[in-house]
């Protein structure tokens, strides 16, 4: 995540998203914006819909009110002001810069698990998702979530949301990737996709986690119409024996 894309359509999603899933705070949410430094490219000027508020902030009134006040100067785009609305009820944040180098990203994982460790659900909020080919430690994966990284906050217990952007490939094969991989990282776990018109967030329930939760996840599939946000329940992937 950068400060730039505060306010853009894909904002305006995702924390409705997070919203509808914290139940007005009865699921307890950690965000982990997994912070990176402005790039200085156009990445996150979507803010057109903004300008057309008949048609958008009906989804959400009080978001929409929300993004566009923190869209409306460049001083107040920033991860800061999406924290001090109240955006997500109750959410805690951990807003530290995530480096490339190892050690550094080993030290942020560890904060991270301790600030959340009281969390029903923690969301990740990679530049782009989940890995590639690039190894760990090496420029730019501080852009992306590694699959230890998921097993291991699951392993611990944990619900995980997961950001990812769609990559120029067929989708519907991409997606069934994603949920392969996240099933070996995940075993037990049962899986959503929420799917809008450029990225996908991706669900994982721990079997511990509250009917509470699980049933958000299920509202949450029929909330809005699929040109907003498109979920799907994927199934449950039976654990390792």
């Amino acid at each position: 995540m950068k400060d730039q894309y505060v306010g853009d359509i894909n904002d305006y999603r995702k924390y409705a998203l997070l919203r509808a899933l914290s139940s007005g705070g009865a699921n307890h949410i950690g965000v982990c914006w997994m912070l990176t430094l402005s790039d200085g490219r156009s990445d996150g000027n979507k803010l057109t819909y903004l300008q057309q508020p008949e048609r958008h902030r009906h989804v959400d009134p009080e978001l929409f009110d929300i993004l566009a006040h923190a869209a409306s100067a460049p001083e107040r785009r920033r991860l800061a002001t999406i924290e001090d609305s109240g955006a997500i009820p109750g959410a805690l944040y951990h807003n530290d810069l995530l480096p490339d180098e190892l050690a550094g990203r080993h030290a942020f994982m560890g904060r991270c698990a301790y600030a959340f460790r009281d969390a029903d659900l923690i969301f990740f909020d990679p530049d782009n998702g989940l890995e590639v080919a690039l190894p760990k430690g090496r420029k730019n994966s501080s852009k992306y979530l590694y699959l230890d990284e998921v097993a291991a906050f699951y392993a611990s217990g944990k619900s995980l949301l997961i950001y990812q952007h769609f990559p120029r490939v067929e989708r519907a094969v991409f997606l069934a990737r994603c949920a392969e991989r996240l099933r070996v990282a995940a075993p037990g776990a049962s899986l959503w996709a929420f799917t809008t018109a450029h990225v996908v967030f991706l669900l994982l329930l721990h079997p511990a986690s509250s009917t509470r939760l699980h049933s958000a996840a299920d509202a949450a599939c029929s909330r809005w119409t699929p040109e907003f946000i498109s979920g799907k329940f994927l199934g449950i992937e039976p654990a390792t024996p």
